[in-house]
C-alpha cells in the first residue's frame, strides 16, 4: 500500500497546500512529505508542485493529476474501511441523528451503558426533529419517532409503538368537546417538520374523522406544541414523552378521549446496506435491549 499512501499525502498536500499542515494530519515529519512527493514526481516524471519558502502550489501536471485520481483513492479507502471493520463489532466511531428530546432524555445512559461494554467505540451525535437524508448526510443511522416507515430506500427496524393523545389546557372550551368534527383548523396546533399544516386521522374503533390542522399555529417541536396548548392556544396532538409533566402537573388534560390518531413508532433506519456492519449492528441490538427500561417515558 506505499503507492496508496503516496497518492494520499499528495491529494492532501494538493487541499492543503502546506506540506507542514500535511505532516501533522498524517503523523509524519515534513522530510517524509517532501521525500514522498518527490518521488512521486520521479515516478510519474513531472513536477506536481511549485515550492517556494512561503507556500506551494499545484502545476498544471499537478491539478490535471489530482482531479483524476481523487475518485480512484476515494474508493480505495472506503473499501479499506470496510474490510477493516467487516469483523468489528466492539471498534470504530458511529455517528447518529436522533430526535431532540429522545437525544437529550434517552439516548445520554444507553451510549454510556453501550461504551463500558465497548470502550473502543466513539459517537457523533446530532439532534434534529425534521428526517435527515441519511446516505447524503452520511449517517451510520438515525433514531426516529415517527408514522410508519414508507421509505423503501433505506432499511428499517421498528423498535416499538408510541402512541399519542389528543390534550388541551384544563378549564379551557375543548375539554368540553366530545367529537373531533367540534374542532376547526385554529384550533388544533400541528407539528411539522417544515412548520406546515397537517391532517389529523381520528378514530373511535368504529369510525374515522380527518381534522385539519395547522391554520393557526404549527411547529416542528413537540415541546413548543405542548407549551402552547397548556397556554390555552388549541389542541395538541402529542407522544406522551412531550407532554408527561404537563399532565403531571395538571398543565394539560387528555381530551376527546374516545378518539386517537394512528400510533407513532421509535425506529432505527439506516442507509441501504447488505449488511449491517458489525459495530452497527451491535449497538442496535444494545439499544433494543436497553430502551424498555425507558418505555414509561416514551408512552
Amino acid at each position: 500500500m506505499n503507492d496508496y499512501k503516496a497518492l494520499k499525502t499528495f491529494l492532501l498536500a494538493a487541499e492543503k497546500r502546506n506540506f507542514a499542515q500535511v505532516a501533522r494530519e498524517l503523523d509524519m515529519t515534513p522530510a517524509a512529505v517532501t521525500r514522498a512527493i518527490a518521488a512521486l514526481e520521479d515516478d510519474l516524471g513531472v513536477q506536481l508542485f511549485v515550492r517556494t519558502t512561503r507556500q506551494v502550489s499545484l502545476t498544471t501536471d499537478g491539478a490535471v493529476f489530482a482531479a483524476q485520481i481523487q475518485p480512484a483513492v476515494e474508493a480505495l479507502e472506503n473499501a479499506r474501511k470496510d474490510v477493516r471493520n467487516a469483523h468489528k463489532a466492539d471498534e470504530g466511531r458511529l455517528r447518529i441523528s436522533a430526535p431532540t428530546w429522545f437525544g437529550k432524555a434517552v439516548l445520554p445512559p444507553i451510549l454510556s451503558g453501550f461504551r463500558e461494554l465497548y470502550p473502543k467505540m466513539g459517537f457523533e451525535i446530532s439532534l434534529s426533529d425534521g428526517l435527515v437524508n441519511i446516505v447524503d448526510d452520511d449517517y451510520d443511522l438515525a433514531i426516529r419517532i415517527s408514522s410508519a416507515p414508507s421509505d423503501k430506500f433505506t432499511i428499517w427496524r421498528k423498535i416499538r409503538i408510541v402512541p399519542r393523545i389528543l390534550v388541551a389546557a384544563p378549564g379551557s372550551r375543548f375539554t368540553e368537546m366530545d367529537h373531533p368534527s367540534q374542532l376547526t383548523p385554529d384550533d388544533c396546533l400541528a407539528y411539522s417538520g417544515e412548520s406546515r399544516r397537517e391532517n389529523w386521522v381520528l378514530s373511535d374503533g368504529a369510525s374515522t374523522i380527518t381534522v385539519a390542522a395547522g391554520r393557526a399555529f404549527s411547529a416542528n417541536s413537540g415541546e413548543v406544541l405542548a407549551d402552547m396548548a397548556a397556554n390555552g392556544a388549541g389542541v395538541a396532538m402529542l407522544p406522551g414523552f412531550n407532554i408527561a409533566e404537563h399532565l403531571q402537573t395538571g398543565r394539560l388534560v387528555h381530551v376527546l378521549r374516545g378518539w386517537s390518531p394512528p400510533d407513532l413508532w421509535l425506529t432505527l433506519y439506516y442507509p441501504p446496506y447488505q449488511a449491517l456492519p458489525p459495530r452497527i449492528a451491535s449497538f442496535s441490538r444494545f439499544f433494543e435491549e436497553q430502551v424498555p427500561a425507558f418505555m414509561v417515558m416514551l408512552d
